[in-house]
């Protein structure tokens, strides 16, 4: 694998209905694009990873450990680990800048779709 790639060579990971990621990873971390489309739902969840992220493009519901906030384009969030957490996306879906310590080892479980032209840039 080379050190370099572009977004739109990376296969999308269908990680929940109407959200895909497409990873970037290296020995200790996951770097994610994750594209969510409008009314998504990520049903609350948790996991070993510590995630910190922000928001692209678009906007989002977001409940942290029991906190819920409207989220929207330059706004970050951090995850500390096993805190459970879920998303809805907004009207016009959104785009969000993931990344995880450790690796989502547990995403390697998805089976990639065919590359696509990514909503972002």
């Amino acid at each position: 694998m080379s050190t370099f790639d572009e977004l739109r060579a990376l296969w999308p990971l269908p990680v929940w209905p109407g959200v895909i990621a497409r990873t970037v990873e290296g020995s200790e971390m996951t770097l994610a694009v994750v594209e969510l489309d409008p009314g998504a739902v990520v049903a609350e969840h948790h996991h070993p990873n510590e995630q910190l992220g922000i928001v692209l493009s678009g906007s989002m519901t977001f409940t942290i450990g029991g906190e819920t906030r409207e989220i929207a384009p330059g706004d970050t969030y951090v995850i500390p680990a096993d805190v459970p957490h879920n998303a809805t996306a907004g009207p016009e879906g959104a785009v969000v800048i993931d990344v995880f310590a450790p690796i989502r080892a547990d995403w390697k479980a998805f089976e990639p779709g065919e590359p696509t032209a990514p909503r972002w840039p």
